[in-house]
């Protein structure tokens, strides 16, 4: 009460003195104060281009079915935008006013934060005009491609380099054909039988949900809901509805492995995307106001953060041996899959993955016309190790979202490299993966120091 009648009063005898000597001029306000403008003035005009980039986002997505992959605003905005939509070269005209605006009031902003923000709407709105460009017919090479869309240019490994992995591999699964196919039927053996995938992924989910939450507050009230569905080009997906609830499903084509229950638990739930969209809600639009991140747009920077972090979320929540420990001494009892007496099968999975670099390669030659899709699914099968149909899904998967491929592998090394650099603690290491999901991030932001 006291600090409300204080403030009353400097408040009155300050419009006293302006009334007794007129108005001050910029240099008698001091520096506090012009401050306190500009930031005012800053903050409103990026409130205002934002509100204008969440209209345009929802307009584009009129022309292209899965360009938004979230929204959860005012439902009115939506029905306006599907509406009356503008055309594709009026929206890159406005999306090209839009990033000029952006970057007149980022020169006049001083608070790192929104300048921050103002940077992250300048990235989104540069991802917007690289693919309205592509609606419209232009083609870019896959390195420019991914770095216009997804703000980082990839450095892509020669395809030979991982060779020395697959003899590893072979190694581990010794025996005439195919090294594909000896793998395919070595993990055979771990496929989660259909009447034990829901008992078996609550069981995982649930574990990926405990560990993440010991680290990082949820909101209340936050939930998910699992299904399992067919003929989708991906494994796993999760669409955020908003109100911190996601849909989270999952891709039954072709028999689900027991390694997928973690990291699908992870990657699509906790501390992956679920999470993420969730923080982001909660810290951004909540608490701030600051309606651009109630859009998300799938081809833009913000989908390598939601793949990397969601990437890395794995290994932050099941560290060293964990992860095998809970998947021997939990979920292949549920899954009823018999216990391997070694851990062949965890090494197998390892070197797999230190070759899936490869499917980037891979993806970068096909794209660029320096290979057929043929050829593209017999390479997948060879450096993948994966059977012919697993290996269509793939291409398919390229074929559907293009250089989004890139935001899994490196964006996974991306997020490690920054929550991991200096050794730090793991609770520091989480901190860093929270401030990473609750801030307006940047691929940029995670290779500064």
């Amino acid at each position: 009460m006291t600090k409300l009648i204080s403030l009353s009063l400097i408040a009155a005898a300050l419009l006293a003195g302006c009334a007794a000597t007129g108005p001050k001029a910029p240099a008698e306000l001091g520096v506090a104060t012009l401050d306190v403008r500009r930031a005012a003035a800053s903050t409103k005009a990026l409130d205002g281009i934002a509100a204008a980039y969440l209209r345009l986002s929802l307009e584009i997505g009129t022309h292209e079915p899965g360009y938004i992959d979230a929204y959860y605003g005012p439902p009115e905005l939506k029905e306006a935008a599907e509406a009356a939509p503008r055309d594709k070269p009026a929206l890159l005209a406005a999306t090209r006013a839009l990033m000029a605006e952006v970057d007149l009031a980022a020169r006049r902003i001083s608070d790192t934060l929104a300048k921050r923000r103002a940077t992250f709407l300048r990235a989104q709105l540069r991802a917007a005009e690289t693919r309205l460009m592509m609606m419209q017919g232009t083609r870019f090479a896959f390195a420019d491609e991914a770095e216009r869309l997804f703000g980082v240019r990839p450095r892509l490994k020669p395809l030979a380099s991982y060779d020395a992995e697959l003899a590893k591999i072979e190694r581990l699964v010794p025996g005439e054909g195919a090294l594909w196919a000896r793998v395919e039927a070595y993990l055979d053996g771990f496929t989660i039988p259909k009447d034990r995938l829901q008992k078996t992924f609550d069981a995982a989910i649930a574990r990926c949900r405990g560990r993440s939450m010991a680290h990082i507050p949820m909101p209340e009230g936050e939930s998910f809901r699992l299904e399992f569905v067919t003929d989708k080009s991906w494994s796993g997906y999760n669409y955020y509805q908003g109100g911190y609830h996601s849909l989270i499903q999952v891709n039954t084509d072709l028999p689900i492995r027991l390694s997928r229950a973690l990291d699908l638990g992870c990657h699509e739930g906790y501390p992956g995307h679920h999470l993420l969209n969730m923080k982001l809600e909660e810290k951004l639009v909540k608490e701030r106001g600051w309606t651009e991140f109630s859009v998300y747009p799938l081809y833009s920077p913000q989908s390598l953060i939601a793949e990397g972090s969601a990437n890395y979320g794995i290994d932050l929540a099941f560290p060293d041996s964990s992860k095998a420990d809970t998947e021997r001494d939990i979920l292949m009892p549920i899954a009823e899959i018999a216990v391997p007496s070694d851990d062949r099968y965890w090494q197998l999975l390892k070197a797999i993955k230190r070759a899936s670099g490869g499917r980037l390669t891979i993806a970068q030659q096909y794209l660029d016309g320096e290979i057929d899709r043929a050829t593209a699914v017999a390479l997948t099968q060879k450096y993948q190790l994966v059977s012919p149909q697993r290996a269509e899904q793939s291409v398919s998967f390229t074929d559907q979202y293009r250089s989004y491929v890139i935001n899994y592998g490196l964006g996974e090394t991306m997020v490690r490299a920054w929550v991991e650099r200096g050794q730090p603690s793991r609770d520091e290491m989480w901190r860093r993966m929270a401030k990473i999901v609750s801030e307006p991030t940047l691929p940029s932001d995670l290779l500064a120091r």
